[in-house]
């Protein structure tokens, strides 16, 4: 696949980065001569200098072969504009915006991003992903990472196994024979670094992050039994009102009327102004690494402090004073890759990266074969994806046990006809069933073999 990008910020080197190790055919655009020096000599991409929105830059870029336009520089405008001249000047077939502003978003200007107008096929906004995140996070304070399915009736959740976990030195398969009715698939331990999908014969041990596929109704109880059994937050205070912050807010008022929020926010004009968006959030002008105002806002009392201020040490570094006044779980936003381990050691309990939730939606797009739903784990390890089989399909009309499935990859779920259904070795995928599984990054493209339209692809 050819793909030309737009921007070579954080997002657009992650998505290059994931685009050339899978062999497809990148070139990337940006202003700042430094920082397309700085991915033509680390990735295998062709870079070049200049607007991302004019057509003689998009020309030199190969837009006119390409397959696909990714714009995600900083500015909305560029990107929107970028693809406007992609469909009328080079017809590429599928375009996706990074949209930041959520004027630009709201649904009575839907009509928008229509092909009669801007003709952008897929528009992601990283602050609405990310906002959904800390929400889901949330209301399952005991994961690390979550992630819906099969709208909603399936979800993938992160854990740490901690010393006390009831389920140490527990073989897999026993966990079926100890909870038979439970409805929850182990599809994926990270340990120390390494990341591996688990045989029925293995164990977890302390200091494990398992990723599991459950339905969503057994979500909680599954949490339970890894031994995390928070409640969901209800007092909650935000370091940061920017668009995160204020769509966290806006929503928990919206759909939790007990949350109790406040939001500490260091411009004034902006407190102000969200001040008045806003109805129950009691809304504080200062700084998150201010003890003082740390204090006023009662942080102490905090089930959840969340630090999404556009600063990732701020973030880490308010996370730390809350913790040390108190509050019970800390939840940072993160953009360095770097910083992810760095964090949990000193003691911060989850994190989301904007870069990885954006590299992740347009996964989605680029992935071959009847592809509806990604999600990139552990900075590109490994992916968690949902799937329409086919009737070409060589998971379909076989026992599972009877298929020649490769190591490297875990079915978690096939929900068929909205009843979602754990894999056995007796299930039969049957044409049209959703799958939800996770997969190695090495095997991802043996993934996308599986759910192609032909069987000419095997």
């Amino acid at each position: 696949m050819k793909v030309v990008i737009c921007g070579a910020g954080q997002v657009g080197f992650g998505i290059a980065e994931r685009l050339a190790a899978e062999q497809n055919d990148v070139s990337i655009i940006d202003t700042s001569p430094r920082l397309i020096q700085a991915i033509t000599d680390t990735l295998d991409v062709r870079g070049f200098v200049g607007h991302g929105s004019h057509p003689d830059v998009l020309a030199r870029a190969g837009l006119e072969a390409a397959d696909m336009l990714i714009a995600v520089t900083l500015h909305d405008e560029v990107n929107m504009v970028a693809c406007q001249v992609g469909h009328a000047l080079f017809d590429v077939p599928t375009k996706i915006a990074r949209v930041r502003a959520q004027s630009y978003l709201q649904g009575h200007w839907r009509d928008l991003f229509s092909r009669d107008h801007l003709p952008i096929d897929v528009v992601i906004s990283p602050e609405i992903e990310v906002g959904e995140m800390v929400l889901r996070r949330l209301s399952l304070p005991g994961a690390i990472d979550t992630v819906n399915f099969a709208d909603g009736q399936v979800v993938a959740v992160g854990v740490v196994c901690l010393d006390e976990c009831p389920v140490l030195d527990t073989p897999l398969r026993q966990l079926t024979e100890l909870f038979p009715d439970l409805r929850a698939v182990v599809v994926a331990v990270n340990r120390k670094g390494r990341v591996f999908v688990p045989r029925s014969s293995d164990a977890l041990v302390a200091g494990d992050i398992a990723y599991f596929i459950a339905h969503s109704d057994h979500v909680t109880r599954t949490l339970s039994i890894f031994g995390h059994d928070e409640l969901p937050a209800q007092r909650i205070v935000i370091g940061g009102g920017g668009n995160i912050g204020l769509y966290v807010a806006r929503e928990l008022e919206r759909r939790n009327p007990k949350a109790r929020t406040k939001i500490i926010e260091d411009n004034a004009a902006r407190a102000e102004a969200i001040a008045q968006e806003l109805g129950r959030t009691v809304v504080l002008h200062g700084s998150a690494l201010d003890r003082a105002i740390l204090e006023e806002a009662a942080v102490g009392d905090a089930d959840t402090m969340i630090a999404v201020t556009n600063d990732d040490r701020v973030n880490i570094l308010s996370c730390l004073l809350s913790k040390e006044l108190g509050a019970q779980r800390m939840l940072s936003l993160l953009n360095d890759p770097n910083y992810p381990g760095f964090a949990r050691g000193l003691g911060i309990d989850a994190y989301v990266n904007p870069r990885q939730i954006t590299v992740s939606k347009v996964l989605q797009h680029v992935r071959k074969g009847r592809i509806r739903g990604v999600h990139s784990l552990l900075d590109g390890a490994g992916e968690m994806i949902e799937a329409e089989a086919l009737e070409t399909s060589p998971l379909v009309g076989k026992p599972l046990r009877s298929l020649d499935l490769f190591d490297g990859m875990r079915i978690g779920a096939v929900v068929r006809a909205g009843k979602v259904m754990l894999p056995r070795g007796d299930t039969v995928v049957q044409a049209g069933d959703r799958v939800v599984l996770f997969a190695l990054q090495d095997k991802v493209k043996r993934v996308e073999q599986l759910f192609r339209v032909s069987l000419e692809f095997f």
